[in-house]
């Protein structure tokens, strides 16, 4: 039998999700809206954001960072930059040199960016932890986007630019799956660390089968994240 204060909490809850049912009618975009209302960079980190951004990204046609079919080598070249970022300089140089070496089949003038290469995680640093967030940005600012497996970076970005962008799948034995990336079905991150447990029950579930709109990660099996249901 449902005892008065059970009742009661059951009330608040439907009034709740109703509520957040109007604040957010799709649910792919609940991070895109709270990111861009609660993340705003301080003075020192967007000067860094609009600084690199109208030196390096602001003159090109597209903005991206994979290229993609583009004009006619007959007619005006399209400009693309590509904006890498990484602890790592080894896959910037290696996209570097790649379009450096090799013209494009379509005709792009295609130039590769990349912030800043500090090597290894320092958390402890702020000056390092304000050129993460000002490169998450920069890549949340471009026009096509492609994120590793797994990562942070990538997942912010995508919520806060509002896009779904290619996701490259993790290579098995050092050979690359066939195909080596796919789009994702939803703009929101993967919440790669999920509780499994259902106090109620006291045993573990799946969260990912307990209401429509939450599923796993394309690219973390046990990660979740949010999607539209258009079931209903």
């Amino acid at each position: 039998m449902m005892t008065k204060t059970s009742f009661f909490s059951a009330i608040k809850i439907k009034h709740a999700c109703r509520e957040l049912h109007s604040l957010f009618p799709d649910k792919e975009t609940v991070f895109h809206f709270l990111g861009r209302y609660l993340f705003h960079p301080t003075n020192t980190v967007w000067g860094l954001i609009s600084r690199y951004y109208e030196a390096y990204l602001s003159k090109a046609d597209v903005t991206m960072s994979q290229q993609e079919g583009g004009a006619n080598s007959s007619i005006k070249q399209k400009k693309v930059s590509v904006l890498v970022t990484s602890l790592s300089s080894g896959y910037f140089e290696q996209i570097r040199d790649l379009y450096w070496e090799n013209p494009t089949t379509t005709g792009e003038v295609v130039a590769v960016f990349q912030p800043s290469n500090e090597r290894y995680q320092q958390s402890e640093k702020q000056n390092h932890n304000r050129k993460a967030w000002a490169e998450i940005y920069l890549l949340s600012l471009t026009d096509k986007l492609v994120t590793s497996s797994s990562s942070t970076f990538g997942c912010v970005a995508q919520g806060l630019g509002g896009v779904r962008p290619w996701i490259l799948s993790e290579t098995e034995n050092q050979t690359a799956p066939d195909p080596p990336c796919r789009r994702v079905m939803s703009m929101e991150p993967c919440f790669h660390s999920p509780a499994f447990f259902d106090c109620k029950t006291k045993r573990g579930i799946d969260p990912g089968a307990v209401v429509p709109h939450v599923r796993h990660c394309e690219d973390r099996s046990w990660g979740l994240k949010l999607f539209q249901n258009h079931s209903k």
